[in-house]
């Protein structure tokens, strides 16, 4: 134990821990609505790949003909077909119209009149200076014909658009995969009593709806089982791959599949309301969301229009002083199109978006990208104890029996006086006996003692089971036996009952919250990191210290009251400590929001993910380490695009001005859209290898 911070406060008792579209090649609106702002990509891409698929493929077919009849390759291939005078320029305003629409209405819409000039406005204005001297050159006007390379260049800016909305599209599909996971009807019992089913969408399904759902069968909505019991897949949501039991009483959520029995269910929300819808909100904000590292992205990217605007003006007046105007134009056509800031405009969202999405899968839901973000620097992570290092509830971890009595006579008895308890200890002794399969006898008289514990009559026997205070109220004293099994079991902070039969005192046990199994691996991993673990809980410096001890924990904030727990984090961050705070309640809230980041466990309320950055899907503490292994991850991504693209611009923007001009190295426009569409690539598939990534607990290495 590195530190203990004892009791915080004393004024109160601590608290008990007891419709996809189709695509159409003249739809330009749809080309408009996805990529809404391009320029700040921060829109939907998904669904309109498509729709850049077709308008590339028709364009180059129009710009074989328009390449084939250029005075440049007849002249190369040696040949003069008659008529192809006018081939180029009907074709090229063709594509220039269709071809080119998208990015000048996009610019037009998105960007000027907004104010913002961007991405579009370059490769507008790129395309509209080629058009226009091209069709100027037709006319008689001037010398500069374009019209291969305007045919190029579009064609090519269309490839560019295709791959990267399909990039971003497998991206954002997790939000569409987990619109799937829900089927498209559902069987309801019929109101009216006789017991007959109905098959009815899932849209008129309403709370206090009965439906069934067969074994292989996917829950429609969430709801508690009315009747029947199944193993139910929630892999979906909470990332973990074994079944979980489920029987009379308990809650399935909307999407997860009763494995292998059926069940009766009871529709306790539908719709938007449901887990399912939460976790795809979540999601989507998310990938909305931006961190300082996507600011700082977006803001190079506005300046990257202003560059390349001020660099190809430069670049043609130059040329244009040595008497090269036709070059000096051809030269600033290909500067505006090479620092499209493409990449740079990518090089984030799509690894947000990737991240986003294949942590959901994977059972972490990134609410706040910035929280993601901040994970990668946290120091120390406080854990709240009950229902995140342990379990929440109360079992039964020891038991002894005075000389002559069975331990397990002695437990039957026990369970049988509290079988009718709703106190948490009570309902963990009925337990114990069930797991060893005692059969209990049955009670009669029944009789609560209020601060002491029950008592009944059990198999002509008076049982009477309690703490401390019962053998006071009885007037009995235990066996020195049991007082020395009571006095190590409250070191180590346990509850500790006393079961006494006719008057005497034949037994004791202790119940505890028992610690997760997965809990001593998650603080193992942590600290493999270098990162200090902090424990905070409402229980007793015993307690607390038992915990930490058995789970190696540096720090301790025991006896803490609610509304102090957001003081703990502000401690450790007056140490110099990035922390990370992970809670499931709704005391934790206040504490996740103050720290660096906070962590919702899924099994926690509403309020707690509300105010965390992150939420775990299940309860497996791991999952905190998923998650510092997915920020290093996706911050790592991010910096790499951010250098690649800007290092492509820096060396790529000269180049095309013709700064090696001397030495025989040119750009064409075309060949300026090339290497601009292949740093988009390279950005796309870097990203990609996001999906590569392992957050499940199990995936988890400790070190």
């Amino acid at each position: 134990m590195a530190h203990d911070h004892g009791t915080m406060a004393h004024e109160a008792p601590a608290p008990d821990d007891h419709d996809r579209s189709e695509a159409h090649p003249d739809d330009h609106e749809h080309a408009q609505d996805a990529h809404g702002s391009h320029a700040h990509h921060g829109t939907d891409h998904s669904g309109h790949a498509a729709l850049f698929r077709t308008l590339f493929w028709w364009n180059l077919v129009l710009a074989v003909p328009v390449i084939a009849t250029s005075e440049m390759v007849e002249g190369w291939l040696g040949y003069d077909l008659p008529g192809s005078a006018w081939i180029p320029p009907l074709l090229g305003t063709v594509i220039f119209v269709w071809g080119g629409w998208p990015f000048l209405s996009m610019a037009w819409r998105d960007e000027l009149t907004a104010r913002k000039p961007g991405m579009m406005t370059l490769i507008s204005l790129a395309i509209t200076v080629a058009f226009l001297a091209s069709a100027a050159a037709t006319l008689g006007i001037g010398g500069l014909s374009f019209w291969w390379e305007l045919a190029a260049l579009i064609v090519v800016m269309l490839l560019g658009h295709w791959q990267e909305m399909k990039a971003v599209g497998q991206a954002q599909g997790a939000l569409q995969a987990l619109a799937e996971l829900l089927p498209d009807d559902a069987e309801r019992v019929s109101a009216d009593g006789g017991g007959r089913t109905e098959h009815v969408s899932i849209g008129d399904l309403g709370s206090g709806d009965v439906v069934v759902v067969r074994p292989g069968g996917r829950v429609p909505a969430d709801g508690t089982i009315v009747t029947g019991e199944a193993s139910v897949d929630e892999s979906m949501i909470t990332g973990e791959s074994s079944p979980v039991a489920k029987t009379e009483g308990d809650h399935v959520v909307a999407g997860t599949v009763a494995t292998d029995g059926s069940l009766r269910v009871e529709v306790t929300a539908t719709g938007d309301d449901t887990a399912l819808a939460g976790i795809q909100r979540m999601v989507q904000d998310a990938q909305n969301s931006r961190s300082g590292t996507r600011r700082l992205a977006d803001r190079a990217a506005a300046w990257l229009f202003w560059i390349a605007l001020g660099a190809a003006a430069l670049t043609f007046a130059v040329h244009a002083a040595l008497g090269e105007p036709a070059q000096g134009l051809t030269a600033a056509v290909s500067v505006l199109v090479i620092a499209c800031p493409h990449a740079l405009g990518l090089a984030i969202p799509l690894v947000i978006a990737i991240a986003t999405s294949t942590s959901a899968k994977q059972g972490i839901l990134v609410k706040d990208t910035a929280a993601l973000e901040a994970m990668r620097t946290v120091d120390a992570v406080l854990f709240d104890k009950t229902g995140t290092l342990t379990r929440g509830e109360h079992a039964l971890t020891d038991a002894v029996a005075i000389d002559g009595w069975d331990e397990d006579r002695m437990l039957a008895l026990a369970a049988a006086a509290e079988s009718d308890s709703e106190h948490p200890i009570g309902r963990a002794v009925v337990a114990a006996a069930e797991v060893r399969g005692l059969d209990l006898p049955t009670a009669e008289d029944a009789d609560t003692l209020p601060g002491r514990g029950v008592r009944a009559r059990v198999d002509g026997h008076d049982v009477a089971v309690g703490g401390p205070s019962l053998l006071d109220h009885l007037g009995i004293e235990a066996p020195e036996s049991l007082d020395d099994a009571a006095a190590r079991w409250r070191e180590k902070g346990g509850a500790v009952l006393t079961v006494v039969v006719d008057g005497e005192a034949v037994g004791a046990f202790t119940t505890a919250d028992p610690i997760r199994e997965e809990s001593r691996r998650a603080v193992e991993a942590l600290h493999a990191r270098g990162i200090d673990v902090a424990l905070i809980t409402g229980d007793s410096l015993a307690v607390a210290d038992a915990v930490a001890g058995e789970l190696g924990i540096d720090d301790v904030f025991a006896e803490v009251l609610p509304d102090d727990k957001d003081q703990a984090v502000a401690d450790l961050q007056g140490d110099g400590k990035k922390v990370a705070m992970v809670g499931d309640g709704v005391n934790d809230a206040p504490a996740l929001a103050r720290a660096d980041v906070g962590l919702a466990i899924g099994a926690g309320t509403d309020v707690a993910m509300e105010a965390a950055g992150v939420v775990l899907a299940s309860s497996d503490p791991r999952g905190v380490v998923g998650v510092i292994e997915l920020s290093h991850a996706s911050y790592r991504k991010m910096r790499q695009n951010l250098v690649w693209a800007t290092a492509y611009n820096a060396i790529a923007i000269p180049v095309a001005a013709g700064a090696l001009q001397w030495a025989g190295i040119t750009m064409p426009p075309a060949v300026a859209a090339i290497a601009m569409s292949l740093s988009t690539i390279v950005v796309a598939a870097n990203a990609q290898l996001l999906r590569r990534v392992q957050l499940k607990p199990e995936d988890t290495p400790a070190d």
